[in-house]
């Protein structure tokens, strides 16, 4: 009788601590009701060009061939010359959509998403694409829709 209740009592806690989980990980990281504030300062820039290469290794633009090129002439003198330029980390899930999110909202995807297929996020977020006047995009059809809720100036073209 008395292996019956420790038996019954390891289950017990084990079914909390996997319902915990839940509880503490697919929650949101967003804080709703907040003021918003401007910034009186000018814009840094007139004008954003992002350029998400998705499964791009950052090594690829650094490395030289044999001969002392890199293999991407173009955007190495565009990093070196004209642009501000980073590297971006990642953070589980490795898939395309939680890394733009992260890129263009400025923080990591809700991880409640992963209940819709992360399909689409289920809580509204602010972006860079909102802040904007004008917004083209060309990507993935399962990522430019969610960016593209509720903008009336985005044009989105889907590959």
């Amino acid at each position: 009788m008395k292996d019956i209740w420790l038996i019954l009592f390891g289950v017990a806690v084990h079914v909390v601590f996997l319902l915990s989980i839940f509880d503490i990980y697919f929650t949101t990281p967003l804080v709703h009701g907040m003021t918003p504030h401007s910034i009186p300062l000018p814009p840094l820039a007139d004008r954003l060009v992002l350029i998400v290469a998705d499964g791009l290794r950052a090594d690829s633009l650094f490395e030289q061939d044999e001969n002392g090129q890199t293999r991407a002439p173009f955007l190495r003198s565009k990093i070196e010359k004209d642009g501000a330029w980073g590297v971006s980390h990642t953070r589980m899930p490795t898939e395309s959509r939680p890394g733009h999110v992260a890129l263009i909202a400025g923080f990591y995807e809700d991880v409640s998403a992963v209940t819709k297929g992360w399909k689409e996020n289920p809580v509204e977020f602010d972006s860079v694409f909102n802040e904007s006047r004008y917004t083209w995009s060309w990507g993935s059809p399962d990522i430019l829709p969610m960016f593209a809720k509720g903008l009336s100036h985005n044009c989105a073209y889907s590959l």
